[in-house]
């Protein structure tokens, strides 16, 4: 079974298409973790603990780990994430040529998906998109305002950049394996896209702290019941003022969120 089956699975026996994205920034972590060996998994641990019953999939930001505790915690993460029975997509929007985008390719040896950046061409994705069990995000429409600078630029096609991306990610999904990064606050932009690419799973971003629509991102995000709504902020700092009862406010979050984006589903 590739990611995309597995995700299906996970989807219907869970009833949700909640990402629960683990950004454990330290300076936010609970005073009374800050002792611990590994702070950040020592948080995510009580955070997967209070959340996987709601969880689709668990999307840890590469950011929040780049130094040497940082790996050691989201390898941890990974495996504890994976004894809950919870997928893995690693949003690490990687991407380079030759030797150095098959050392980034590595990365899924121990997740199950990846985001990607798909600027330098399909050369600098080869690597993922030959893993076959592998799931891969392309960043197309992102949620941040300034990503108009470029993902807005009209080509003499017609087309916005962003559109040329999707199309070249569904003539890139031979594995069918691809799946694409939407943002949530233009749910117009959702709704073109999925037009484009009927059968392309997205992962929408900016629910939760970034205001997106979610009912367009259950609607126009999922494609044949497989789909990724993530929050990240939203669900894990939930419990910022609890104390120790941080997590439970997490679970609670995170319990919300399926129920409301539930709604929207068929």
């Amino acid at each position: 079974m590739n990611f995309f089956d597995r995700l299906h699975d996970r989807i219907v026996s869970v009833d949700s298409v909640v990402s629960v994205g683990l950004d454990p920034d330290p300076k936010r972590i609970p005073d009374h973790l800050q002792d611990y060996d590994l702070p950040r998994w020592a948080f995510n641990r009580r955070i997967i603990d209070a959340t996987h019953e709601h969880a689709a999939v668990y999307k840890p930001n590469a950011a929040f780990y780049e130094d040497a505790d940082g790996w050691r915690a989201l390898e941890e993460t990974i495996a504890y994430a994976h004894g809950k029975g919870v997928p893995v997509l690693l949003d690490a929007k990687r991407a380079d040529i030759g030797n150095t985008t098959r050392q980034y390719a590595q990365l899924l040896d121990r997740a199950d998906a990846i985001t990607v950046n798909p600027y330098m061409g399909r050369d600098s994705l080869q690597p993922f998109l030959a893993d076959e069990e592998a799931g891969v995000f392309v960043l197309c429409r992102t949620s941040n305002p300034g990503g108009a600078d470029l993902q807005d630029l009209e080509l003499e096609t017609g087309e916005r950049v962003y559109e040329r991306v999707a199309a070249l990610a569904d003539l890139w999904n031979t594995n069918d394996n691809v799946g694409l990064v939407v943002g949530a606050t233009k749910p117009d932009e959702l709704e073109e896209l999925r037009e484009q690419v009927p059968d392309l799973p997205f992962l929408v971003p900016g629910i939760g702290a970034q205001g997106g629509d979610a009912e367009a991102a259950v609607e126009f995000g999922l494609a044949k019941g497989v789909g990724l709504v993530n929050s990240s902020r939203g669900i894990i700092f939930a419990g910022e003022d609890a104390g120790e009862d941080f997590a439970a406010v997490a679970g609670q979050a995170a319990k919300r969120l399926k129920g409301r984006l539930n709604q929207y589903r068929e």
